[in-house]
């Protein structure tokens, strides 16, 4: 049986999970969609793969420069650097860095591949991080205490700051990336230092992963978890990290927020626990902007060219143009 990229992709963090090695999202559910319109610009992936290492995602592992951009490519001559690229200067036009935040299970380069070289394409300084890594697993991050990789962001963002002689950066996370920030911004001293925070997938309330998740409340498993992988367990629904992350309201004061949403998401359920509630939020369904997009879990950060360019709509919304199916294709 021929076996879909884009369902193997979103399958690989599906079993990892319900096997003790995954995570994600879930909670309430208010699944709204207003968007934010952006600006459109594809980018292929480079197609001379064949000797790279490979990732945890079965893609390869490449170095995160535009080394290997077709100089033919429309979008070619903005692109002079790869992301990571400590001398980048902020632009007036883009005035804030871009630091992008990888899921559970991913690094900072494989989750990456097609939203880094996008963005850079568009004139951003793009930054990214692996985090959360446990020792004898250094090609996948994310598996850490969330705490302790907040922590590691803080330093990383004024690693950034610094560097790009930036007050505030913006922040775009997958999955666990788009919801550990959150712990970031609220208890590691982040809340002033971003302006906006875009989750692709993000599990802000947690995942019951089609009620699999229950299945870590036996004893032997919980604390197996718990003491081997915390940010996996971490992410379960109702978790002692969760409540306390939402205690008191979704949202930060002064922050903006953008949740990208699919409705296909077989990791991050039930549909609505991605999304936040509060002032400054705009939560968006995917399949409100074009109703034939089937990303599921990994692919909606990884090659959603449609979450792509609503993802430069929340960055840059002065300069935003509507999301449709043809943004797949710009």
């Amino acid at each position: 049986m021929k076996l879909r990229w884009s369902r193997l992709l979103t399958t690989l963090p599906a079993v990892a999970l319900a096997a003790g090695l995954t995570t994600s999202p879930v909670a309430a559910a208010h699944p709204p969609a207003t968007a934010l319109p952006g600006k459109p610009l594809g980018l292929p992936l480079p197609t001379s793969f064949s000797s790279a290492p490979r990732g945890p995602l079965g893609l390869p592992l490449l170095k995160s420069s535009a080394a290997g951009t077709p100089r033919h490519a429309p979008w070619a001559a903005t692109v002079s650097s790869g992301w990571n690229d400590f001398s980048c200067r902020p632009s007036a036009r883009h005035p804030r860095p871009v630091v992008l935040v990888h899921g559970t299970l991913a690094n900072s380069v494989d989750n990456w591949l097609g939203l880094a070289p996008y963005l850079v394409a568009r004139g951003y300084c793009v930054f990214s991080l692996t985090y959360g890594q446990l020792p004898g697993l250094p090609l996948v991050g994310g598996l850490g205490p969330i705490d302790a990789s907040a922590e590691q962001l803080a330093v990383f963002v004024d690693r950034v700051r610094a560097a790009t002689d930036s007050r505030k950066v913006d922040i775009v996370g997958q999955s666990q990336g788009g919801m550990m920030p959150r712990v970031y911004m609220k208890f590691h001293g982040g809340r002033h230092k971003v302006h906006t925070l875009v989750g692709l997938a993000p599990d802000n309330h947690g995942t019951d992963l089609h009620g699999l998740a229950a299945l870590v409340d036996i004893a032997p498993i919980k604390q197996t978890l718990h003491t081997l992988t915390p940010g996996l367990i971490q992410q379960k629904a109702g978790s002692p990290l969760l409540r306390r992350l939402n205690a008191g309201g979704d949202t930060l004061p002064g922050i903006h927020y953008t949740v990208i949403a699919t409705k296909y998401d077989e990791v991050v359920t039930p549909l609505g626990s991605e999304f936040l509630h509060g002032p400054h939020v705009h939560n968006i369904l995917i399949q409100h902007l074009c109703p034939v997009d089937v990303s599921m879990h990994a692919s909606i950060g990884l090659i959603d060219r449609i979450a792509f360019h609503e993802t430069a709509n929340a960055l840059d919304p002065a300069h935003a143009i509507p999301t449709t199916c043809a943004s797949a294709l710009s």
